[in-house]
């Protein structure tokens, strides 16, 4: 990363949305994770100010979740608590992959989702950047977030549902960064999809194919990052771990709404990103703290 960009001072980041336990079947242990939840555990593991803010339940599984999320430094001073459920998914690890099986639809965090008030904006506007993502619940509240100098990075996963001309129409214009998982897509039709999502809005859309590394594209051309190779133990995260890695390293170059990193320095996070995921495919769940179930 070029000197001349590199931020002083530890960017401040935020996950706002779910927070949910992965079932590993196989072995019985369950693993706190949410995409939003993975974002701030990882983002402190890379020497960011992380927090997260989001609902959590009155179960077991809550209470698991918000230690390890303590244990790892994540702040956690705005967060509600409602009765219910916390979300899970079932998981089996078959060849160092996931197969997901039954899941809850997110639990609480989604049937009761985080409602933003004003003092709630003022907290956020207080981070470089807020991370949300499509099993959050709090999509149609980020609009809310551009009356700040808060950037918003956003997850749309890899399902055909979050993609449709609706959804990207409304959500697309209060977002900064766009996720898009696009394993199973061809590389032609990865390069189409990031083009089409970042013409409603984003100024950076990232696309990760799996093992075929990622797509990059910022209005200035289109960049290709190639993954890291490795045996993976268990890649729960790693999607995860790979698109913080890349946040990150944006806001040390110096990222800001109207003002892109630098072509080089992009160049350079997504192959920084590729090297943190391959390391991720090594841990036991998203980040560890399993818990027999």
């Amino acid at each position: 990363m070029s000197a001349t960009t590199q931020a002083a001072t530890p960017p401040r980041v935020v996950g706002f949305g779910d927070n949910v336990v992965d079932r590993f079947l196989d072995r019985r242990v369950m693993y706190p994770g949410g995409n939003s939840v993975n974002f701030a555990v990882y983002a402190g593991q890379l020497g960011a100010e992380a927090a997260y803010l989001g609902v959590f339940g009155t179960d077991e599984a809550a209470a698991h979740v918000r230690e390890a999320l303590v244990d790892q430094g994540v702040a956690l001073d705005r967060c509600q608590e409602k009765p219910g459920e916390t979300g899970y998914c079932d998981v089996t690890v078959v060849d160092g992959d996931r197969v997901f099986g039954d899941w809850n639809e997110g639990g609480v965090t989604t049937a009761d989702p985080f409602r933003l008030e004003s003092d709630d904006i003022a907290y956020l506007a207080g981070f470089d950047l807020v991370h949300s993502g499509v099993y959050g619940g709090v999509a149609d509240q980020l609009g809310q977030l551009r009356s700040t100098s808060a950037l918003v990075f956003f997850d749309f996963s890899d399902e055909d549902e979050f993609r449709t001309a609706p959804y990207l129409d409304e959500v697309c214009p209060a977002v900064d960064l766009a996720l898009l998982s696009c394993e199973h897509l061809t590389l032609d039709d990865t390069i189409s999809l990031a083009h089409d999502v970042r013409r409603r809005g984003p100024a950076l859309v990232l696309a990760t194919r799996g093992m075929h590394g990622s797509v990059l594209v910022d209005g200035r051309g289109t960049l290709h990052g190639t993954a890291t190779p490795i045996e993976a133990y268990d890649t729960m995260g790693c999607g995860d771990a790979f698109s913080t890695a890349f946040a990150v390293s944006c806001l040390r170059s110096g990222w800001r709404r109207g003002a892109l990193p630098p072509v080089v320095d992009l160049q350079e996070a997504l192959a920084l990103a590729a090297d943190f995921a391959a390391k991720q495919c090594l841990v036991e769940g998203a980040f560890g703290y399993g818990k027999e179930f």
